[in-house]
């Protein structure tokens, strides 16, 4: 919604290491069993993937990066690029409470060919067990198990949370409560990135 509002490209860095384990099968086949266990692949193959991404010609106006830095270390290397490129960096918090997470996401599933995602509990037409958009049979990621969401949420306060602290001490994060309906999520977002913006024009 974001990517469509703003004409941004959104840049999925876990659907970009998922193709590289895809065109790589060599390469990436040790990054796949740590992603089905819930495990975060090292930070240098994540970095490089996002780096090669950036160097596409849709992202040199702005651009939305989801699940990307999960650690300090992918932050600080996301800040000497930013730095080189002359990228403003805003972090953007979505919070949700961790038995909500679970839910949610193990209602997920997934089309494999244009990517859109649907929730079982949400959104009914899913029980056809087909993508809406193009018709291809829909698939749960094995990383939204249960068990493994939750293995993924144990990672996530261990190495995620701080990045918190990482930006709110630079001025660049912001955060918005996560459990509201979606198109409010969207509102409260947009709300305080337009104002920001407004702010800067008016320095």
């Amino acid at each position: 919604m974001l990517a469509a509002y703003y004409g941004y490209p959104s840049i999925s860095t876990g659907d970009a290491l998922r193709e590289a384990v895809r065109k790589q099968p060599d390469l990436g086949k040790e990054a796949q069993k740590l992603m089905e266990a819930g495990v975060l692949v090292p930070d240098s193959l994540v970095d490089a993937i996002v780096k090669t991404r950036l160097l596409e010609g849709d992202s040199e106006a702005g651009f939305i990066l989801d699940g990307y830095p999960r650690t300090l270390g992918q932050a600080e290397f996301f800040e000497r690029l930013a730095t080189q490129e002359g990228i403003e960096i805003r972090a953007l918090g979505i919070m949700v409470d961790d038995e909500v997470l679970v839910e949610r996401l193990s209602r997920r599933w997934n089309c494999p060919k244009c990517h859109k995602v649907y929730n079982a509990g949400l959104q009914p037409n899913r029980a056809s067990g087909h993508c809406n958009e193009c018709g291809s049979a829909l698939i749960q990621r094995k990383d939204d198990r249960p068990e493994v969401i939750r293995e993924r949420l144990q990672v996530y306060h261990q190495t995620t949370k701080p990045l918190v602290d990482f930006y709110q001490r630079r001025g660049q994060y912001v955060e918005v409560n996560g459990e509201a309906e979606v198109d409010q999520i969207f509102d409260s977002i947009v709300a305080i990135l337009n104002r920001e913006e407004q702010n800067r024009a008016a320095l």
